[in-house]
C-alpha cells in the first residue's frame, strides 16, 4: 500500500492523501491550496493527481481546503464516485458552485487587467460553475458508522469528527496479499463542547493514524470567555459609532457567531439599535442546510430548538444576497456588525468591508478562525501595520480581536485526548494539516506521553506501508519547494539599477514635468523596496 501527501503537509490547506491499495487508486480529500501566489499555483499543477486514474474519492468534510479541487479534477476527466455524508453533500452543492463563481469572476478581472496592459493569454478560470455542477452528480451519500465497500477488498467507515456539520474521521481497511492494513484519517478534529455540532468520536484503533495538528502547539484561550470577548469588541466599536467586521467561513463559523450573538442578545449585551448583517449568499444558504439537518446538532442546540428558540435568529438580523445590498452596508452610517466571507480575507465580499473600515481607529476586526500562512488575515493577525487591498496600501488602525474559542479545531490538549485511545504497540502516527512549529511541539508531546515517535509528512512525500511499518519514504523536495534563485534576482535588480543610473544624464535634460513623472515612479519603487526590507 502506498500513500502520497498531495497537500496539507507542513501547512493547513490543500488536504489530499492519494492512496494505492488492492489494485485501486483513490484519495481522501482533494482540497484547494490557499495562501500566497506560489502556494496557490499548486491548484493548477493537477498532473500530479492523474484525475482519470482515480477510482473513487472520499471527502471528510465540506470546507474548501478539503474539497475545493473536486471540480478541477472533474474538468480534467474524473468521472467516478465521490463519497461523503449527506450533510456534506448538501453543503458542497452550494460551496463548490460558490467557489466556481469566484474562480470565474477572478478570471474575468484578470482578463480585463491583461487587456488594459495590452497583454495576451490571461489565465483561465481554475474551473467553472458547470464543472462544479457536474462534480455534484458524482456524490454518493454515506451514513456514520455504516461500513461500505467502495472497491473489492477496501472498506470505509465514517465517524463524527465534530468539526462542522457532516464532518467525518475515516477508518479504512485494505485487504491484499493476505494482509489487512487499517488506517485512520482524522480529517479536521473538532473541539469537545463546541457550539451546534456534536463532540468528535474516536474510531476503533488502526495500524496508522494520519492526524491533523493545526493547533498542536497551543490550547485555545478559555473558551468560556468567547462570548465576553465578542461583547467587548461590539461595545468598543458601538461606543465609537463604527463597525465590527467579522471575517467568517460561511459554513459553521458564521452559524456559530450567530448562535453567540443570539446568546448575547438574550443577556442584554447586544445593543438593540445595532444591525447585524450576514453578507454572504453562501452563508445564508448554508444556514438553511443547517436547519434541515438538525438531527446532527448537539444536545444544547437541540434543547434550544425544542423550546422554540432558533439559535440563528436575531431582532436586527439582515441577510444581504445581492451585490447592491452588500455595497449599501458601507453607506450605512453608524455602528453595525458585519459577518462576511472569506474567513481568511483572501477572497469575497469581506475584502470590500475591510477596505472601508480597516483604517478607522474605532472599527473592530474580529477573527474567529485559523489564518493560514500567506493570507491577508494572517498578516493582520500578526500585527501588520499596512495591508494591500485592491492594489492600495492601507493603514491597519482598527482594533484587532482574535477569539480562538470559536475555532472549529481541537486545541493541543484536545488533540492529545483524541489520540490517546488510538495508541497501541504497533500504531504509527503521521502528523499532517499543521505548520512545522505546531507539528514539532505536538510530536514532542506524543513521544513524551505515549512513547510513540510521530512522522511529520512533507509535501509530495510517498510512503510505502507494509503491515504496521513504513517500509519506505520518498520525498520530492526539489519539486515540492523549488529553490528561489536569489542571486539571479538580485543581479537583475542591480543590472537594471545600473541601466537607470546610466540614463540619468539624459533624463535631467528633459522638461521638468517629464522629470517629475519619472520621480513619482521612482518614489513608488523606493516605497515598495522599503516595505520589502521591513518584511525581512
Amino acid at each position: 500500500m502506498k500513500v502520497q501527501l498531495l497537500g496539507a503537509a507542513q501547512t493547513v490547506t490543500g488536504s489530499c492523501y492519494m492512496i494505492e491499495a488492492c489494485g485501486k487508486r483513490f484519495c481522501v480529500d482533494c482540497g484547494m491550496h490557499q495562501g500566497n501566489k506560489a502556494i496557490e499555483a499548486r491548484n493548477r499543477e493537477t498532473e500530479v493527481y492523474h484525475p482519470t486514474d482515480i477510482d473513487f474519492i472520499l471527502i471528510t468534510h465540506a470546507h474548501i481546503d478539503h474539497s475545493g479541487l473536486l471540480p478541477r479534477l472533474v474538468r480534467e476527466g474524473y468521472a467516478n464516485p465521490v463519497y461523503c455524508t449527506k450533510a456534506t453533500s448538501e453543503l458542497l452543492d452550494l460551496m463548490l458552485q460558490d467557489s466556481a463563481h469566484i474562480q470565474e469572476m477572478e478570471a474575468l478581472w484578470e482578463a480585463k487587467k491583461y487587456m488594459r496592459r495590452g497583454l495576451k493569454n490571461p489565465p483561465a478560470a481554475l474551473y467553472t460553475v458547470a464543472d462544479a455542477q457536474k462534480a455534484v452528480t458524482f456524490f454518493s451519500a454515506v451514513d456514520y458508522h455504516k461500513t461500505f465497500e467502495p472497491a473489492p477488498g477496501i472498506t470505509v467507515t465514517y465517524y463524527d469528527a465534530g468539526h462542522i456539520l457532516g464532518s467525518g474521521s475515516l477508518r479504512i481497511e485494505a485487504a491484499e496479499n493476505g494482509k489487512t492494513t487499517s488506517l485512520i484519517f482524522s480529517g479536521d478534529i473538532g473541539r469537545p463542547q463546541s457550539l451546534i455540532v456534536r463532540n468528535p468520536e474516536n474510531p476503533p484503533q488502526a495500524d496508522y493514524v494520519f492526524m491533523e495538528s493545526t493547533y498542536g502547539d497551543r490550547d485555545h484561550k478559555d473558551e468560556d470567555l468567547s462570548d465576553q470577548e465578542l461583547a467587548d469588541a461590539i461595545a468598543y466599536s458601538y461606543a465609537k459609532g463604527e463597525k465590527v467586521i467579522i471575517p467568517a467561513f460561511a459554513v459553521e463559523r458564521t452559524q456559530e457567531v450567530l448562535y453567540c450573538l443570539h446568546v448575547l442578545n438574550k443577556k442584554g449585551l447586544l445593543p438593540a439599535d445595532m444591525p447585524v448583517y450576514v453578507d454572504s449568499p453562501l452563508a445564508i444558504r448554508a444556514t438553511e442546510v443547517f436547519e434541515r439537518n438538525r438531527e446532527l446538532f448537539d444536545d444544547a442546540a437541540q434543547k434550544m430548538l425544542n423550546n422554540g428558540d432558533n439559535p440563528f435568529s436575531l431582532p436586527n438580523l439582515r441577510y444581504t444576497l445581492s451585490v447592491a445590498e452588500s455595497q449599501a452596508i458601507n453607506d450605512y452610517k453608524g455602528p453595525a456588525i458585519i459577518i462576511s466571507a472569506s474567513g481568511m480575507c483572501n477572497a469575497g465580499r469581506i475584502r470590500h468591508h475591510l477596505r472601508h473600515n480597516i483604517w478607522k481607529p474605532g472599527a473592530s476586526i474580529v477573527f474567529v478562525g485559523y489564518q493560514a500562512v500567506g493570507t491577508p488575515g494572517r498578516k493582520i493577525v500578526e500585527k501588520a501595520k499596512k495591508i494591500t487591498l485592491f492594489g492600495e496600501d492601507m493603514d491597519v488602525a482598527a482594533r484587532i480581536f482574535t477569539i480562538n474559542g470559536f475555532s472549529g479545531h481541537a486545541g493541543q490538549s484536545q488533540l492529545l485526548g483524541w489520540l490517546a485511545p488510538l495508541v497501541h504497540n504497533c500504531a504509527q502516527v503521521i502528523l499532517t494539516h499543521g505548520e512545522s512549529k505546531a507539528q514539532e511541539v505536538l510530536a514532542g508531546l506524543i513521544r513524551e506521553r505515549f512513547a510513540v515517535t510521530p512522522h511529520i509528512a512533507s509535501y509530495l512525500e510517498e510512503m510505502t506501508l507494509d503491515g504496521c511499518q513504513v517500509a519506505e519514504t520518498i520525498t520530492h523536495e526539489t519539486m515540492a519547494h523549488p529553490k528561489v534563485d536569489w542571486n539571479f534576482l538580485t543581479d537583475e535588480v542591480e543590472r537594471k539599477w545600473g541601466m537607470f543610473k546610466g540614463k540619468l544624464a539624459d533624463v535631467e535634460a528633459r522638461p521638468w514635468v517629464e522629470q517629475t513623472d519619472l520621480q513619482e515612479a521612482l518614489e513608488k519603487m523606493d516605497y515598495a523596496l522599503t516595505r520589502l526590507i521591513s518584511r525581512m
